[in-house]
């Protein structure tokens, strides 16, 4: 599973699993499991509703977010020291 960080107009972004990231020839984009940045319950989504379908003219752009495992430590520019 992918994970998207999908930027609506006019709402806060969620986070969405897909099982392919979208191409470009797609008219909608169809994720599930909808949640907000910080791993809550979307406001307005019903409760219970496991996949969403969003039109592109709706998405300003989305983010591809590593996987876990994916995910590599930088070294920081800057000393909290």
């Amino acid at each position: 599973m992918i994970t998207l960080l999908v930027h609506i107009n006019n709402a806060e972004p969620i986070k969405l699993d897909v099982d392919t990231v979208p191409e470009p020839t797609d008219s909608v984009l169809i994720g599930k499991n909808p949640r907000e940045k910080t791993e809550r319950e979307v406001g307005w989504i019903e409760d219970g509703v496991t996949t969403i379908v969003l039109p592109w003219h709706r998405i300003n752009y989305i983010e591809i977010l590593p996987a876990p495992s994916d995910e590599t430590e930088f070294p920081m520019p800057f000393r909290d020291s």
